[in-house]
């Protein structure tokens, strides 16, 4: 898009990274939330959607001069949803506008009207003067006159008289109203109206939780006094209770406006494992000012340090992160040759964002604990593109301190992050949210070849589903590449199948029938076994017509 020539309040389109351009408007940011470095760019809150970011300027246009030909080149549902709702924006603010308009014509006619009559008054009273001057014939009379008067005047001070006319005391509140709420403060509207108006933004510390479940306390990094402050001292602010078993999360309203404003450790980062995930997180953890060390088998990382071994890494960071496949995979990283364990003194720390089973990752942490290190686990939550956009779901489980000590590598790399108590609450956290994610995958598939062999128009069905309950973006793109034949990995069909293995492993270590789960396990090996592992999940759908 070319630079244009743009101001607060301004209505435009923007482009926002691989997706398409959406009709928004530039707003002032939160509070304390600084611009990125770099090239100029505007805050925009977008319509249809809870979506805010910084876009480069460059990367926007003005609304009306290009809205027919954004609307030729996008036909989604969801898209039409927002063009409608910049409409409706547009049709309040001008009835708002309007009104306006009436109201000041309005008070300009009570003004002019006011002002006559005080003319009309002020004659009246003249006119009556000069009658008075002209009847007054005895003088003896006039002033026995303004004598009565004056005396009576002179019994009652004018604030008596004053009290008299009016039933309640000034400078007084009548008893009943001691109580009543003072109301806000001018400031305080500013700011929620304002530019903000038409918007429904996201609080600055999201509503609590039900009091039963101690589990869960959100806040916006973005909304803080001091967005770079360690998590110590945020959770200070908003006085966190911390609880034995309870959890904290990290939570960010964007990535791309978070990310703006960290202020990176000054401790040395490792990283083991640069796939899908691991190539995207090392990117945004250099590109917000980590120092890193990177291991791979098989590639090396522009912008960080290469290691030889996993060990060599471990010995010369403070902190060493690691993400890798599978259960084997992650235990190979740490025990074989040249490992984790090797690289391991008092005080190193390694922190596991694999997704893996409870007893691997209890495993890893007992032997690096031995050796005097700090253990987490981290898995995460998303596909390649979050990864790439920093807009992770972290679930962390461990050494509470390390969690801490992690702040900006979570900030950078993810939008949120849920600290869940000892380890293996994590992996088994984050086995059951892929199991989730595989089965509904699994279903969606299974819906679209239905409609296909009962005639039914797969689109439609997609069109429908996007109206409903069930929208969401995930659906949206895993349908997309259906339709569209386009089977890219952005989450691996055969990782998602090894989480599905794993999560039923878990129900039946204590006794949970996880039948639905069993169900889509089975279509994803027929997708497996038509040499469907290296593509996206969304090829499971070839199970289903092969």
């Amino acid at each position: 898009m070319a630079t244009v020539s743009l101001r607060l309040g301004d209505l435009v389109w923007g482009k926002l990274g691989r997706y398409p351009p959406w009709p928004g408007k530039i707003v002032n940011p939160p509070k304390d939330l600084k611009k990125p470095r770099g090239k100029k760019c505007f805050f925009v809150k977008f319509f249809g959607t809870e979506d805010h970011a910084w876009i480069k300027v460059e990367q926007l246009k003005p609304y009306h001069p290009h809205k027919e030909e954004m609307i030729k080149i996008n036909k989604g549902k969801r898209f039409q949803q927002a063009v409608d709702a910049v409409e409706e924006f547009l049709k309040k603010a001008k009835s708002k506008d309007q009104s306006s308009h009436n109201s000041a014509e309005e008070k300009n006619r009570r003004n002019s009207s006011e002002e006559r009559s005080k003319q009309d008054l002020g004659d009246e009273k003249r006119k009556a003067g000069l009658s008075d001057g002209k009847v007054r014939k005895n003088v003896g009379e006039g002033k026995k006159r303004v004598s009565s008067a004056s005396a009576e005047r002179g019994s009652k001070s004018p604030l008596k008289r004053a009290q008299e006319q009016s039933p309640r005391k000034r400078g007084r509140p009548p008893k009943d109203e001691k109580d009543l709420t003072i109301p806000e403060s001018s400031t305080v509207k500013g700011m929620v109206a304002g530019t903000m108006a038409g918007f429904k933004w996201q609080p600055s510390v999201s509503e609590p939780v039900k009091d039963g479940d101690p589990h869960f306390h959100h806040f916006l990094l973005s909304q803080t006094e001091k967005p770079a402050v360690c998590y110590q001292a945020i959770t200070k602010k908003l006085k966190v209770c911390e609880e034995e078993t309870g959890s904290t999360s990290i939570q960010a309203a964007d990535s791309t406006a978070v990310n703006g404003s960290i202020t990176p450790t000054d401790k040395k980062i490792g990283f083991l494992g640069l796939g899908l995930m691991g190539s995207g997180i090392v990117s945004n953890l250099i590109k917000m000012g980590h120092t890193v060390t990177v291991w791979n088998r098989t590639a090396e990382k522009e912008g960080a340090r290469l290691g030889r071994t996993p060990a060599e890494v471990v010995s010369t960071c403070d902190i060493t992160f690691a993400c890798v496949s599978d259960p084997k995979a992650a235990k190979d990283l740490v025990l074989g040759p040249s490992g984790v364990l090797q690289g391991i003194r008092p005080g190193k720390c390694y922190v596991d964002m694999s997704t893996v089973d409870a007893d691997t990752v209890t495993e890893l942490a007992q032997v690096i604990v031995s050796r005097g290190g700090r253990f987490l686990e981290a898995p995460v939550s998303g596909n390649q593109q979050l990864s790439n956009d920093g807009m992770l779901v972290i679930l962390a489980a461990g050494d509470r301190g390390l969690y801490e000590d992690c702040s900006s590598c979570f900030q950078a790399m993810g939008k949120t992050s849920f600290f869940l108590g000892e380890v293996g609450n994590a992996a088994k956290m984050m086995l059951i949210v892929n199991m989730v994610q595989g089965s509904f995958m699994a279903t969606i598939a299974e819906g679209l070849t239905l409609a296909q062999v009962t005639g039914q128009s797969q689109q439609t069905l997609l069109d429908i589903l996007n109206q409903g309950q069930l929208a969401s973006i995930f659906l949206d793109q895993k349908c997309q590449n259906i339709l569209q034949g386009n089977f890219k990995p952005d989450f691996y069909l055969k990782y998602i199948q090894k989480d599905l293995r794993l999560a039923i492993a878990l129900g039946d270590s204590v006794n949970h029938p996880t039948p639905m789960a069993a169900a889509a396990n089975e279509v994803y090996k027929r997708a497996k076994a038509l040499d469907q592992s290296d593509n996206d999940m969304s090829a499971v759908y070839r199970a289903y017509i092969h």
